[in-house]
């Protein structure tokens, strides 16, 4: 068997491995504890005012998503969704089709607006499920100052099952946390770096205790363990490495006392074919980003991952609980 055959055998095992949903469909959709206490301060914007700056979004991604072009994301979109939108509109405009993971729908469940009347603040909108039946999404729309506009920071896709806290008023509103909450089994900053320690390690990670099992660090977990079937017998390796973003995280605080977290996790996943072989990319998102690039025996892809993370007060005695996750390849380069 020639070296390039084999090359591709491996490739097309990591490809079948790479189709493993992040966030299954399942007729139990997130559950919104329903909210036991109220407050006085009321929210910075009506429940009509997020509805109109949310349309204002989607018109723009809507037109992206028509046109492609990349440059026009900025006028309504910033942090690590900028990366994933802009990926997946380089991967649709080479396959010619749009990510279905990418929609986001226009209905919404429940949004919770900010009572702080300081900036930068933060919305946070639970969509409904998709018309296709894939689970709702968790919107983050960010005001960076009193005159911006509000621009999509962050969507990650909800877990099935997943139970999401109430907020201090009933319905809408909320305080916004920060990354040094305390009264929690963990800061915000603290939680965040625990977990992308692992996503790393596994149950191997010091902090594996912490946390509660969820859908993600399964899907992982299969994913790794069916490439490297794929790639053993050609005597090649793997690993990943993920790093948080300590400055690209959003937290609002909810009626329990505890914080609904979503913040970004890079990550690098790097693949050696081993013995002198081309490691090739695995999928055709991959192929997309490494657009004419001249393969060589190392291939890395750097994620961009989105983790919304509810973090318990102490007094509970819970573990913290990863509800939903994006996870988004935004590069693919030869070493």
């Amino acid at each position: 068997m020639s070296t390039s055959t084999i090359a591709r055998i491996a490739a097309a095992a990591i490809s079948a491995a790479m189709l493993i949903p992040l966030a299954a469909c399942d007729e139990r959709v997130p559950k919104v504890a329903t909210p036991t206490a109220s407050a006085s301060a009321s929210p910075v914007i009506s429940e009509s005012q997020e509805k109109k700056i949310r349309g204002e979004i989607l018109k723009v991604l809507n037109a992206t998503d028509q046109s492609k072009d990349v440059k026009s994301l900025s006028a309504r979109v910033e942090g690590p969704e900028l990366a994933v939108r802009a990926s997946q509109l380089t991967i649709a405009k080479a396959t010619k089709k749009n990510d279905p993971h990418s929609t986001i729908p226009s209905k919404i469940s429940q949004t919770v607006i900010p009572t702080d009347s300081s900036w930068p603040r933060s919305v946070f909108t639970i969509t409904t499920t998709t018309d296709d039946q894939q689970s709702q999404r968790l919107l983050v729309l960010n005001q960076d100052s009193a005159r911006s506009n509000y621009k999509l920071w962050g969507v990650a896709r909800l877990f099935q099952g997943a139970q999401l806290p109430a907020f201090e008023i009933p319905k809408i509103g909320s305080s916004m946390g920060t990354l040094k909450d305390t009264g929690l089994v963990a800061t915000p900053a603290d939680a965040v770096a625990h977990y992308a320690d692992l996503l790393q390690n596994g149950s191997s990670s010091k902090y594996a205790s912490q946390f509660e099992d969820d859908q993600l660090r399964k899907d992982l977990a299969t994913l790794t363990a069916t490439v490297q079937k794929g790639i053993a017998d050609n005597k090649g390796t793997q690993s990943q490495t993920f790093t948080p973003q300590s400055d690209q995280i959003k937290v609002m605080r909810a009626a329990n006392g505890g914080d609904l977290v979503v913040a970004q996790i890079n990550s690098a996943w790097t693949r050696s074919a081993g013995e002198g072989r081309e490691s090739l990319p695995a999928s055709d998102a991959e192929k997309a980003l490494f657009g004419n690039g001249k393969a060589t025996s190392t291939m890395k892809v750097t994620y961009v991952n989105v983790i919304a993370l509810y973090i318990p007060t102490k007094a509970s005695n819970g573990k913290i609980q990863a509800v939903g996750a994006e996870r988004q390849p935004i590069k693919v380069e030869a070493q």
